[in-house]
């Protein structure tokens, strides 16, 4: 069903009892997070929040897409599976048999559905421009200072829109802004994003580049700015499809292009190529670490428009699960369709867990019908779209493995031959990522966890009785850099070993692990985790998502093949915190984005007064140990 607007959202998270209004005065300056940050990470993502009384005249609407039934309701479907099923049917009506009369008179319906979900311009002026300020200026609006390493306040949802200077394509994207001043934000898109492509355009025909930013309005277009299409598909297309009505689109009155008559808040401006970059960031980021600062194009606001009555929607991000793990789902769910059509038929389910962030692990389903297809598999992912950013990923034709997690962590541990069923390769990585030796560009890790043809046999496997965690309990004393051991998985058959341990300056990696591989009960276990000891590891969720995000695969994890009867192959994996001391780590590697005790002080105090029930401790406190110093950057 589409929405006209964010206030008829709000009507229908009001009625199922998925919306918290707070109408006691909240601070924008990270109060606001911090109270965010404990109702998203509640069982089932909490509710969604809308801050009435914030210090401006715009409520903040925020976590409205935070769990799976809010992200269906935004998008106006029962389930996510449902439209995944829609767009797999509609591709397969498209790629079905067209050559005779008949077979392409069959088609005409569906294409006279296609052609009513195409954005239409529609002329005069649109309901987001009943309200123009007569002078722009962003601090009216309630833009958040996130966390306290922040470079300022960020517009955290928009959809940016642009238009190829070549082509006039449109695009929409979601690329973070921060607030420079009352008419100047940064534009942060990365160098593998649309919009910066469009800007190198611009730059190269010595053009200013128009830029609008909108933001509410119908829900389906904050998550087809978030939805990895193909570079020139119009994303009020695919917000049509979800709406099952097309965008009425309306002129700007400062710059040419065209945003949603319903939406709630419209910024219109420019960018100017020949303008020097400034400096934007850092940012507590959705990989749980801050992005560090860096130089960025400026965009200049020359108009700001709204509704009467407009909702100034927010979001969060930081160390998961947040508002984006359920946006990331609706993607997961709605995109298989289209890969499994156009790249893999194989690819049967695909599942990116919240601890992920998105990119640093792909679990992925396949019907396998021959030797070598997990591999191929690995790299048609690895060259499709967004994908080329995945650091780790597991293959397996397994049936419905993600119903029963310990299971299938069990049945891999015991099936997969480190030496043979792991691969590396190197490729580009997410900007954002902190770990690889070089920026944006490092490593990824393959795991073949399928069922094994013939070909694919080196030798019988060797079944190896695990060791008890009872007989960890002498390991700290053999190592002294060992300070904490969670062994608990191997009671479970599960050949997994983590070790918390604390690198002084002399602390050497390659020596550590060679005195670690002498243990003979370590010669038993496959897996072995080596994280920072400050980290909590009986949390099984927090050890993956710091794993997964502090490694570069090739740098940090060795493979040691067995070479004795009754020892196993390990794959030692190195997620501590990497210097340039101990590890000849060159670049700065960020802190952890957590609030600051003042802040989650002053919303332990408060809490009552929000209204929203029983108090939630601040996760906070589960990782601030983990910090070093207090800025963005680890000291």
């Amino acid at each position: 069903m589409p929405y006209n607007g964010l206030n008829e959202f709000i009507e229908v998270l009001e009625r199922e009892n998925e919306l918290i209004r707070i109408s006691q005065k909240v601070d924008t300056v990270l109060e606001i997070t911090e109270i965010v940050d404990r109702i998203s990470k509640s069982p089932g993502g909490g509710k969604a929040l809308l801050f009435e009384n914030n210090g401006t005249a715009f409520p903040l609407l925020i976590n409205a897409f935070g769990s799976e039934s809010r992200i269906c309701m935004a998008l106006g479907h029962h389930s996510l599976d449902a439209i995944g099923a829609e767009l797999e049917e509609l591709f397969k009506q498209l790629a079905g048999p067209s050559g005779s009369l008949l077979d392409k008179l069959k088609l005409l319906p569906l294409l006279s559905r296609i052609a009513s979900w195409m954005p239409k311009k529609k002329s005069g002026r649109g309901r987001c421009q009943e309200v123009v300020m007569a002078t722009p200026d962003l601090t009216k609006l309630p833009v958040l200072t996130c966390w306290p390493a922040d470079g300022g306040p960020f517009v955290t949802l928009p959809g940016v829109v642009t238009r190829d200077p070549e082509t006039g394509v449109r695009n929409v994207g979601m690329y973070r802004m921060q607030i420079l001043g009352p008419d100047t934000t940064g534009m942060h898109w990365h160098k593998h994003k649309t919009g910066a492509r469009h800007y190198l355009g611009y730059k190269n025909a010595g053009k200013k580049m128009p830029v609008s930013v909108v933001l509410g309005g119908d829900p389906a277009y904050t998550y087809a700015a978030t939805a990895p299409l193909p570079d020139q598909i119009d994303e009020y297309m695919l917000a049509g499809f979800l709406r099952k009505k097309k965008v009425e689109l309306v002129r700007c009155l400062t710059n040419d292009l065209e945003v949603p008559d319903d939406a709630d808040i419209v910024i219109e401006g420019y960018v100017d190529p020949a303008e020097e970059l400034v400096w934007e960031g850092p940012f507590g980021d959705h990989t749980g670490f801050y992005s560090l600062a860096d130089w960025y194009p400026k965009f200049h606001v020359t108009c700001i428009t709204h509704r009467k009555g407009a909702i100034y929607p927010a979001t969060i991000v930081g160390i998961p699960p947040q508002e984006d793990a359920y946006i990331g789902l609706a993607t997961e769910k709605i995109f298989l369709a289209p890969m499994k059509l156009t790249m893999m038929p194989e690819l049967k389910d695909l599942y990116l867990p919240a601890v992920g962030v998105a990119h640093n692990l792909t679990l992925a389903r396949i019907d396998k019908t021959y030797a070598g297809q997990a591999l191929k598999t690995m790299n048609a992912m690895w060259g499709a779209g967004q994908m080329m950013f995945n650091k780790i990923m597991v293959v397996t034709d397994h049936a419905n493995p993600w119903i029963d997690m310990e299971a299938f962590v069990r049945k891999v541990c015991i099936e997969i031959d480190p030496v043979h069923d792991i691969i590396f390769s190197s490729g580009p990585m997410d900007v954002l990522d902190h770990s690889s030796s070089k920026f944006a560009f490092g490593s990824k890790m393959g795991i073949d966890a399928t069922t094994k043809f013939p070909e694919e046999m080196y030798r019988e496997p060797i079944g190896s009785m695990l060791p008890g965690s009872e007989l960890f309990d002498q390991i700290t004393s053999d190592i002294p850099a060992i300070k904490t051991v969670q062994a608990s998985l191997l009671d479970k058959g599960i050949s997994v070993l983590i070790l918390g341990i604390e690198k002084k300056q002399d602390f050497r990696p390659d020596i550590f692990t060679e005195a670690l591989l002498r243990i003979p009960v370590i010669q038993q276990v496959k897996f072995i985790l080596l994280v920072d000891a400050a980290l909590p590891i009986a949390n099984l969720d927090a050890v993956v998502w710091y794993v997964t995000g502090n490694i570069d695969p090739k740098r940090d994890c060795k493979i040691f093949e067995a070479t004795h009867s009754g020892e196993v192959s390990h794959l030692v994996v190195d997620g501590t915190r990497k210097t340039f001391q101990s590890d000849g780590f060159q670049r700065d590697w960020p802190n952890p984005v957590v609030s600051s005790a003042e802040t989650i002080s002053l919303v332990d105090r408060r809490w009552l007064e929000y209204g929203l029930g029983t108090m939630i401790p601040s996760p906070s406190l589960i990782y601030s140990p983990l910090k070093r110093g207090e800025g963005a950057i680890a000291e």
